[in-house]
């Protein structure tokens, strides 16, 4: 019997914030391709259809009875009342049995809501975490969100993450047994062979290229690389080309000003997937200075782009990067530690071309979307027996399973 498997993620493409939409994309589009029926229920747009087939994925979107207010969290809530009617409506529709899959804490009431309606086993991905992003818990509005993040893992029959790092992190904050977590590391498009700028767009003959993408928020670290690049320019003739967009990017300005490096920086804003392709591949360093990072997508790929790498040492960074085979790690946070590796590879191009020989081959053994997928359908089978074999499925009664809510209101009138 064919699998069918719902996923809940606020973010879809065309709609990216971070790495959650490429990554719910890129599996449920290989589930697909490894015969599952995978329906996903995401945010609406201008101009996007409420209903559609894309890669084989069929798509979801619904809109907030409440547009995107002041208060994100009232907002979110809104967006779950929204999906849980049309996930209602859809699995009525399926009438076959389902797997949920919620991505993070912003899908967490209609998830949840599913999952008792039609009695369904729930899986989550946890991405990150609101104590790891801030480094602990200081208003109100953090503890909310950490609340519903601890709350989504309770409800969850079993929990994905992506590398040992979160793993430790979830237990800790939430108080979870062994078994209930499973690490599934994320997964990477090799490059294709899109056309590229060409690298005189972003810096001149003879100057050396640094880059480093992602979003603008202090745990990404980009504070910490304009610092290093200023004392490597005493050294290098240095560009540092910085992409993504977010709210600190004001702040990295007035720094890189401050730091009379202004001149030797490019703030790109947001670049779309061929041109940060081709940035990786001119870089002389790619850079993942992050001082929190559950998992590092990017940091993949830079490596399956043959840039060499520096990355801090920390979180899903320190399960990828060997130092010293396939990049260099650097202490987080710590502008010494940067500065020294990135200059080592500036120094040395025969140790940047080996790390990055390396890379490349780890990225094609590892950490394919296929192997992230496989491994994905051996979590959701496993799920599966064990819901099937619990007191909580038994206590459903049989036809129980995912029956059409109508049918089950009727028979218990």
């Amino acid at each position: 019997m064919e699998r069918t498997v719902i996923m809940l993620s606020w973010e879809y493409p065309p709609h990216l914030v971070g790495g959650l939409a490429r990554h719910v994309h890129a599996l449920s589009r290989e589930l697909v391709r490894q015969g599952v029926s995978v329906h996903v229920l995401t945010r609406s747009g201008p101009g996007l259809p409420a209903e559609a087939l894309e890669d084989g994925v069929w798509v979801h979107r619904v809109t907030p009875v409440m547009g995107e207010p002041a208060d994100f969290r009232l907002w979110a809530n809104h967006l779950n009342f929204a999906m849980l009617e049309a996930g209602i409506r859809l699995i009525q529709r399926l009438g076959s049995p389902v797997i949920i899959h919620a991505h993070d804490w912003l899908v967490a009431q209609a998830a949840r809501g599913l999952k008792h309606l039609f009695h369904a086993p729930m899986v989550a991905t946890i991405h990150a975490t609101e104590h790891g992003r801030n480094r602990g818990i200081h208003d109100p509005g953090q503890q909310y969100i950490n609340d519903v993040e601890w709350w989504l893992t309770y409800e969850a029959w079993r929990l994905i993450v992506c590398s040992e790092s979160m793993r430790r992190e979830v237990k800790h904050l939430f108080g979870l047994a062994d078994d209930k977590v499973a690490v599934i590391p994320n997964g990477i498009d090799l490059p294709n062979a899109a056309p590229a700028p060409p690298r005189a767009q972003f810096a001149a003959p003879g100057e050396r290229l640094l880059f480093q993408i992602g979003r603008m928020v202090p745990e990404k670290g980009a504070g910490v690389l304009l610092e290093a690049a200023a004392a490597l320019r005493q050294r290098h003739d240095l560009r540092l080309v910085l992409a993504g967009t977010g709210p600190y990017r004001a702040d990295l300005e007035r720094r890189a000003q401050a730091l009379g490096i202004a001149d030797r920086v490019n703030f790109a804003g947001y670049v779309p997937d061929s041109v940060a392709q081709a940035l990786f591949s001119y870089a002389d360093v790619a850079v993942v200075p992050s001082i929190y990072e559950p998992f590092g997508i990017v940091a993949l790929e830079a490596m399956a782009a043959g840039a060499p790498l520096v990355a801090s040492d920390v979180g899903g960074l320190s399960d990828i990067v060997e130092h010293g085979v396939n990049g260099l790690k650097a202490a987080p946070g710590d502008v010494q530690s940067l500065t020294e590796q990135i200059d080592r590879l500036l120094t040395d191009r025969n140790l940047a071309g080996r790390l990055a020989s390396n890379a490349i081959r780890l990225v094609r053994e590892r950490y394919s979307w296929e192997g992230v997928a496989l491994a994905t359908l051996d979590f959701y089978t496993n799920v599966d027996e064990s819901c099937a074999n619990s007191d909580w499925r038994r206590a459903a009664g049989p036809g129980r399973r995912s029956t059409p809510i109508r049918t089950r209101l009727k028979g218990r009138a």
